[in-house]
């Protein structure tokens, strides 16, 4: 498979890095962390002013009918600032799975708020979830943005029902969370309300699909802004009379960093590019670019920390920031030991 960005792929790329990099600062990401866990400013000029959360939703049900290649292309300059947004929970995974299952009565009554993010959606998953005459028993101690959510999609990995905040029996609280910039809520449901969405199984095929992509593309962008920035900080510290950059071992552990990337890079955009182009690979791409660039990810912003020394170590750096981001996706939609699985099962079937 033969990849490279098209010429309104690479427009894309470059307004999404200008507008994070612009936007998305530290003191502005750690002020959404103090308060609730979003920086609904950034948010409303995401979806408003540029259109982004429509990008991959398909024309016919208000989207902008372009792939996950442009998702990825948007994670991976949000990853990059590690910025306080929903984008898992309310795009990547409830906006796909109602455009994708709702109907359209479901799709006019959600789409619309969702993407212009004046409503929040959130995901809960729990294989143990009791379903009675349309009542909802059960739900999750990890649901990302969940406080913050009006919208449950809720799924017992084969059903999928929309559940409001404000219906009776729906309890949240929010959770002590290691990544403050995707706050974690307990959700709960004891007899709540729920509407069935019309096709749950293509629903959450396309939620996980997206997700996965997402989340990837995520972690890439903060690996790759791990090693700018340490490359940025290896040119200006100085010991011994010189750059900390100029010594080999440094050299050798930014140039490590930098292999794995690439690597990383490789194998969200074949999982984009393969879901895209309905490709048999798309499967077994989705596992191996989310474990590689998660494990990626992780690794590299373990790598930032140390080679910034002490002050890597400090509240006042941001390199805490990027470590947590890439600990919380290694722990989210499936864990790398699991998806290696899926992908040695799928090589080597019973061998496996």
């Amino acid at each position: 498979m033969e990849f490279t960005f098209t010429d309104e792929q690479r427009m894309i790329a470059e307004t999404a890095r200008a507008f994070f990099s612009e936007n998305a600062t530290s003191a502005r990401t750690r002020a959404a962390m103090e308060g609730e866990g979003i920086d609904r400013a950034l948010w409303r000029d995401f979806c408003q002013e540029l259109g982004f959360s429509a990008i991959s939703i398909a024309e016919d049900v208000g989207g902008a009918g372009l792939g996950l290649v442009e998702l990825a292309i948007l994670a991976e300059a949000a990853g990059a600032h590690v910025a306080a947004l929903p984008m898992l929970g309310s795009l990547m995974l409830a906006a796909q799975a109602i455009a994708a299952g709702g109907s359209k009565v479901q799709r006019e009554a959600w789409l619309p708020a969702l993407l212009s993010g004046e409503t929040i959606a959130a995901f809960v998953e729990d294989a143990g979830l009791e379903v009675r005459d349309g009542k909802l028993t059960g739900g999750s101690g990890f649901v990302a943005h969940g406080a913050l959510a009006e919208l449950f999609v809720v799924t017992d990995g084969s059903g999928a029902w929309l559940v409001r905040r404000d219906a009776a029996g729906v309890s949240v609280s929010a959770q002590t969370t290691m990544d403050q910039t995707r706050p974690l809520a307990e959700v709960r449901f004891d007899g709540a309300a729920a509407e069935a969405l019309a096709d749950p199984a293509e629903a959450l095929a396309a939620a996980n699909r997206a997700a996965l992509v997402g989340l990837a593309a995520e972690a890439l962008g903060g690996a790759q802004a791990s090693l700018d920035r340490t490359v940025e900080y290896a040119r200006e510290r100085v010991q011994f009379g010189r750059p900390i950059g100029s010594f080999q071992a440094y050299k050798h552990r930014l140039a490590d960093m930098m292999v794995e990337i690439e690597q990383a890079r490789s194998a969200v955009y074949w999982a984009a590019c393969a879901v895209d182009e309905g490709s048999e690979e798309a499967p077994l791409a989705l596992h191996a670019a989310k474990s590689f660039a998660a494990d990626t990810a992780f690794r590299c912003a373990a790598d930032m920390i140390q080679l910034h020394g002490g002050i890597g170590f400090t509240w006042e750096h941001d390199t805490h920031l990027f470590f947590k981001r890439a600990r919380s996706i290694q722990t989210l939609l499936g864990k790398g030991d699991w998806h290696r699985e899926q992908v040695a099962a799928m090589i080597l079937g019973e061998a496996a």
